[in-house]
């Protein structure tokens, strides 16, 4: 498992790299992953808009930079993603300003295709879904806790609308965004810090 971890870290890129990768992707009109279909580079446009948009507008409240700044063991926050995704679109700018906020935390992206190993070690549900939060103990490189793919409040839309309708569809996915855009990724860091103060 660690040699799993390492070699993902030593693949890993910064936010600001996966930022330029996607800009990239969408100058290209193509997208990460091993599927290139035009929805995947269709979603990849999408989500960079909705990244640039998340980079410029989150907020972090004050009780939330009061519990990461208790975050006092140097960490590593490993996240695997992909352009086409969604949630990542909505969850990785949130992750990413928190680790801002303290220079204990490292934060790195992985894209999930070129990550297999690591990937099944996270499943959820018995899938591979992303955005998956990985968070190392840089002393002891043991993964403390993970996060993901999405905060608990969406989890229960999309379940409750699969248990409804039997499958997602689009209408569901809509539902999603429009959730993602009204919580403004708060639900995201109430329950990364929750997850962080069991942790520590």
């Amino acid at each position: 498992m660690n040699q799993i971890i390492k070699d993902s870290l030593d693949k890993s890129m910064s936010y600001q790299a996966y930022r330029d990768l996607m800009a990239k992707m969408v100058e290209n009109e193509s997208s990460t992953g091993d599927d290139k279909s035009q929805d995947m580079v269709e979603y990849t446009k999408l989500n960079e808009q909705r990244m640039k948009r998340w980079d410029k507008t989150l907020k972090v409240s004050d009780s939330t930079k009061e519990d990461l700044a208790d975050i006092d063991t140097k960490q590593t926050w490993l996240v695997l993603a992909e352009s086409w995704c969604g949630d990542a679109a909505h969850v990785i700018p949130v992750f990413n300003k928190l680790a801002e906020l303290n220079e204990n935390i490292t934060f790195r992206v992985v894209l999930r295709d070129d990550n297999d190993a690591l990937m099944n070690q996270f499943l959820t549900n018995g899938g591979k879904s992303i955005p998956k939060l990985i968070i190392i103990d840089d002393t002891t490189k043991k993964v403390i806790n993970s996060f993901g793919p999405r905060p608990a409040e969406a989890t229960k839309l999309v379940v409750d609308y699969k248990a409804k309708h039997g499958m997602i569809t689009p209408e569901i996915k809509e539902e999603l965004q429009q959730w993602y855009n009204k919580d403004k990724g708060q639900s995201v860091m109430s329950d990364l810090m929750n997850l962080l103060t069991v942790s520590v």
